[in-house]
């Protein structure tokens, strides 16, 4: 039995090959080297990879080849991404290019995420690692280029936000041979020297050739040991770096940088001053409260009039005295009669034991009337002392025998109690305890509320 030929045109053949390449290759990545380039008018890129063995035309149409970030050119050696392809017309497979970068730095780019990776799992960029920054800073060091951009950036901002803060510049290389080298010797000077209690690593942008010595796992290793706060200042905002990771802050450039370790002395200043207008015009607040309760006790005292209740202590004394001498006279007067009574009996009846029985019991009576007439008149000059002692508690003269004195405008004038109205060449009056002076002003001295 003859097969029925299904004939394909080469049309549909090149048609089918290209599904079948289409499909059967993902998205790959191939490395190698740039030749026959060429850039059409319409904007799409047409060039040949080649390595030792052999090569492949490629083409990178215009929507894609808008994104480059490098120049291509014969030579290049460059890392592409794309999926496999046939162009129709002639037969012939192409690579169609989606992204392309050069060779060179994609292979530090993938160093860079294996060294990322190695020592996220040695645990250098741990949480628990991260060390704050210090509020106030006694001195600032600062490791980069001694010529390039971002030293001068770092000092200018220092400069103006705190210009009183030392700053250590420890010069470096910061890219090229030995960078790294004099990087990782820089930060243990830093450290071992205790100059500083703060470090700012920091260098201008660049390619990521250019920042590759702060991708070295030397330098790593040396701002994680490192003892003193490190803030990493390398590159533009859009560079990353490892040691951003390691570093205790990454600020996005050197200025900024400079901006996070550094406090803002005028703002400082402003808040200071604010902080002593509050405190001024509370010390203010209290003060006039305590006037005020001065004031009011004084009021009290007024009103209490210590003076007549003093009098009316004495007044009652005398008529409680006056009371004592009355029932005192009384009962004497009562017991003389009793004696003339007994006297008139005794007369009239002679018994001497009875006699000397009343005898003794009168003069028990008056041993007992005189004490205890003794003990009242205690009581009441023991109630008078204490008055007189709380009265003379009060009294102004009790500060007088003190010590103090009292500065008055004269003799019988009202009491100076501040300097403001006071003046050069015044007489005033100064009380003293017992007596007083006059004297001229010659000097004023004000001193400042706490």
């Amino acid at each position: 039995m003859q097969t029925e030929r299904i004939i394909f045109s080469i049309t549909q053949l090149n048609a089918e090959v290209g599904q079948h390449l289409a499909q059967g290759f993902p998205a790959l990545w191939v490395e190698g080297e740039i030749s026959n380039f060429i850039r059409a008018s319409s904007g799409h890129l047409y060039l040949s990879l080649k390595d030792a063995g052999a090569q492949v035309r490629c083409a990178m149409f215009k929507g894609r080849a808008a994104t480059l970030k490098l120049a291509p050119k014969n030579g290049l050696k460059v890392l592409v991404r794309g999926k496999v392809g046939l162009y129709e017309p002639r037969g012939e497979y192409q690579f169609i290019i989606e992204h392309m970068e050069d060779a060179g730095v994609g292979a530090l780019q993938r160093q860079f995420e294996e060294l990322k990776h190695t020592l996220q799992a040695q645990g250098l960029f741990a949480p628990e690692h991260k060390r704050p920054l210090p509020a106030f800073p006694r001195c600032i060091g600062v490791i980069t280029s001694p010529t390039g951009a971002a030293v001068r950036d770092i000092l200018n901002v220092l400069k103006r936000r705190c210009p009183q803060i030392p700053v250590v510049v420890y010069p470096v290389l910061v890219q090229g041979e030995g960078s790294k080298e004099q990087i990782v010797n820089a930060i243990r000077q830093a450290d071992c020297g205790q100059r500083c209690d703060v470090l700012i690593v920091a260098r201008g942008g660049g390619s990521i050739e250019d920042l590759w010595s702060f991708n070295e796992a030397s330098v790593a290793h040396a701002i994680h040991a490192c003892s003193l706060p490190v803030i990493s200042g390398v590159g533009h905002e859009i560079d990353f770096t490892i040691a951003d990771f390691v570093a205790d802050v990454r600020a996005p450039t050197p200025s900024a940088a400079a901006e996070l370790v550094s406090p803002d002395m005028s703002a400082l200043q402003t808040h200071a001053q604010r902080l002593l207008w509050q405190l001024q015009r509370h010390q203010q607040r209290r003060l006039q409260h305590a006037n005020e309760h001065l004031q009011r006790l004084q009021q009290r005292l007024a009103n209490q009039r210590p003076t007549q209740r003093l009098q009316q202590r004495f007044q009652r004394v005398d008529e409680l005295e006056l009371r004592l001498r009355t029932a005192l006279s009384r009962r004497l007067q009562t017991h003389a009669q009793r004696l003339t009574h007994a006297q008139t009996r005794l007369h009239t009846q002679s018994p001497l034991r009875q006699i000397r029985q009343q005898q003794q019991r009168l003069e028990h009576w008056q041993q007992a009337l005189e004490q205890r007439l003794q003990q009242q008149l205690g009581k009441a000059q023991d109630r008078l002392q204490m008055q007189v002692g709380k009265l003379h508690a009060l009294s102004p003269l009790a500060t007088l025998e003190r010590g103090y004195s009292i500065v008055r405008q004269h003799a019988h004038g009202a009491v100076i109690k501040e300097t403001a109205p006071l003046r050069l060449g015044q007489s005033v009056y100064t009380q003293l305890k017992d007596g007083g002076f006059e004297s001229i002003i010659t000097q004023i001295q004000e001193v400042a509320p706490n």
